[in-house]
């Protein structure tokens, strides 16, 4: 059969999912009365309630003769090394650009991969339906990031689309015809070659992971050369050639629309997923036994951000989730680092604590909260980065990223002032169209922890921040953190809303009467820069002689909210945030007071030193 292998690949929000939504009911992969969810693809619960794609997954379509694999891709810089896998499996890309927005950080990421490995790309200009669209300039614009992305002349002279996915149409020219995607699909047989079947016994490079409860682990892949069959015999090599383990092949599958069903032979240039071995991951070679030459993998980029994840080890540890033990944590973390090359898990010198290295906060938000929800419990320190040697001066290097924020006009003078405090430098402003402004800054990692809040706040909530790795840079000096103190628990038991209200004066508080709260436990913000200890639990003073006039009504101010994010941005170095599945709590990293001014002044004679 003809066979065409094709990743979609698009900056955060421009429309992938929804696409291969409309694809796959045009090519008629559902029934007519099937119930499909909308953006069919994002099948876990947390890409459904966020709206993002996390995992890059497979689908299939039939057109014409032609059998088309397409790979939907993560939009988001945090999930970046997903795409960096993907596109060794396919042999074409679609690049999906908003018609209003333009290419933006994650396009320009995702297509300067794209460009480095040979694919000639089609660019699909996606959202013409807005009525702020303004597809001759982007257009333009994707020429021009192309030919700065030293594109080669074959892949400079890329076919273009215009359409809309959510009306269901696309077209050679911006105003149609208004019909259907067939454009699209006859574009793609005739642009993309078929993968090329080389000879020879089988090889796949795996792709992608992920645990089934009846299969065990399935690994995804494209077929490089051969044919694989079930109950085959077959090993894993390592990138260096080693040979990691020896098995028999106990499923092929296919992907047919979206769904994987069992296949008699996987053949050269399809994707397919096989089960069967215990060991291999992402990255490995999957291979006839006969094989001794594993298949070259992408270098994947570094990661930028690394926390401390520890176990649970304050008063109320055990009470709200059932998993509390290192070694389950450990357990997990490392099966997470297996499918997830962008992620890397490091021993720490204290036993019950592990360095969890990543892209970026909201990757290892993400990864916090599905942990949550299994059932973990587990404390996390505040996310720092990872800093590099320059091997040629010795001198100190910092992750530097090149941030894009889209404002209006009224507010960009708050957001260029805020990010100069964090040691950012304004590279390019210019007008964006609709009384907004494009602002380009390089700011260092550091800097941008706790940011979006804060943009969000400044902005009233109009602006729109996308971030991207730049490259190390020398160590740009001190970034002021956090100005205020807080308020610190002294005690045990049930807060009581008089307590709060008497202590409102102090600070703006983080929880709600009837809460439990422990020693050490962060209750609120000091409205200045040193810490206190308080008693939330402390009622009022009964006596049975009534006062001439009513007792004063308690009303409270509510209480600020922290999200997962939020909190990992709040806290100190000293502080932690306590992740159960029912809880958010923020803590001292010492809960015993006397300890804590031990390790103070501990602290401050060695930075005196």
């Amino acid at each position: 059969m003809d066979l065409r292998n094709i990743a979609i690949i698009a900056h955060v929000d421009h429309g992938k999912t929804t696409l291969i939504d409309v694809l796959l009911k045009q090519s008629g992969s559902f029934r007519d009365n099937q119930r499909v969810a909308e953006r069919a693809m994002d099948s876990n619960d947390l890409e459904r309630e966020r709206g993002i794609t996390i995992l890059a997954k497979v689908t299939s379509i039939h057109w014409k003769d032609a059998r088309i694999n397409i790979v939907d891709t993560p939009g988001h810089a945090d999930f970046g090394g997903e795409v960096e896998r993907i596109l060794n499996m396919v042999d074409g890309a679609i690049v999906l650009v908003d018609a209003a927005e333009g290419p933006m950080p994650q396009t320009k990421f995702v297509v300067s991969k794209a460009l480095k490995i040979g694919l000639r790309p089609i660019v699909a200009i996606n959202k013409i339906d807005k009525p702020e669209e303004r597809h001759v300039e982007v257009v333009n614009e994707v020429f021009d990031l192309f030919a700065n992305l030293d594109a080669t002349e074959e892949q400079l002279d890329f076919p273009i689309l215009y359409g809309s996915a959510k009306q269901g149409w696309m077209a050679l020219d911006p105003h149609g015809p208004r019909e259907n995607m067939a454009p699209l699909f006859d574009l793609v047989l005739k642009h993309f070659n078929p993968p090329k079947a080389e000879g020879g016994p089988f090889r796949m490079l795996a792709t992608t992971i992920e645990a089934d409860p009846f299969l065990g682990r399935i690994l995804t892949g494209r077929v490089s050369n051969g044919i694989v069959k079930p109950n085959m015999a077959i090993k894993a090599l390592s990138r260096d050639g080693k040979v990691i383990e020896q098995g028999r092949i106990s499923k092929v599958l296919g992907f047919r629309g979206l769904e994987r069903t069992p296949i008699d032979e996987g053949t050269a240039g399809d994707i397919i997923a096989i089960s069967g071995l215990t060991k291999a991951t992402v990255a490995d070679t999957i291979c006839d036994m006969s094989v001794t030459e594993a298949l070259e993998a992408q270098p994947i980029d570094p990661p930028t951000l690394t926390m401390t994840f520890r176990i649970n080890d304050g008063p109320f540890a055990g009470q709200e989730g059932d998993k509390v033990q290192s070694r389950v944590i450990r357990e997990r973390l490392l099966r997470e680092a297996e499918g997830n090359v962008a992620l890397r898990i490091g021993e720490t010198p204290d036993a019950d604590a592990f360095e969890v290295s990543g892209r970026g906060e909201l990757q290892l938000g993400i990864l916090i909260e599905t942990m949550r929800r299994e059932g973990f419990e587990l404390t996390v320190s505040r996310p720092r980065v990872v800093f590099d040697i320059d091997p040629a001066t010795g001198q100190r290097l910092e992750p530097v990223e090149e941030v894009i924020i889209d404002v209006d006009e009224e507010h960009s003078g708050a957001v260029v002032s805020k990010l100069s405090e964090r040691r950012g430098e304004l590279i390019d402003m210019r007008p964006s169209g609709g009384g907004r402004q494009r602002l380009i800054f390089y700011v260092p990692t550091r800097g941008l922890i706790g940011y979006q809040g804060e943009l969000l706040t400044d902005t009233r909530g109009t602006a729109i921040m996308n971030r991207l790795f730049h490259n190390y840079s020398p160590y740009k000096g001190e970034i002021q953190g956090r100005r205020a103190g807080v308020l610190i628990s002294n005690s045990t038991g049930e807060a009581v809303a008089y307590a709060l209200w008497n202590l409102e004066d102090r600070g703006p508080m983080m929880i709600d009467p009837q809460m439990k709260v422990y020693p050490g436990m962060i209750v609120g913000e000091h409205t200045r820069e040193n810490d206190l200890e308080v008693n939330v639990i402390k009622g009022k003073q009964l006596t049975n002689i009534r006062a001439a006039g009513k007792d004063e009504a308690v009303r409270l101010t509510p209480p600020i909210k922290m999200p997962l994010e939020k909190a990992l941005a709040y806290i100190q170095d000293d502080e932690l945030v306590e992740v159960t599945p029912k809880s958010i709590r923020l803590r001292k990293r010492y809960l015993d007071p006397n300890e804590r001014k031990r390790m103070e002044r501990a602290a401050s004679a060695a930075n005196a030193g």
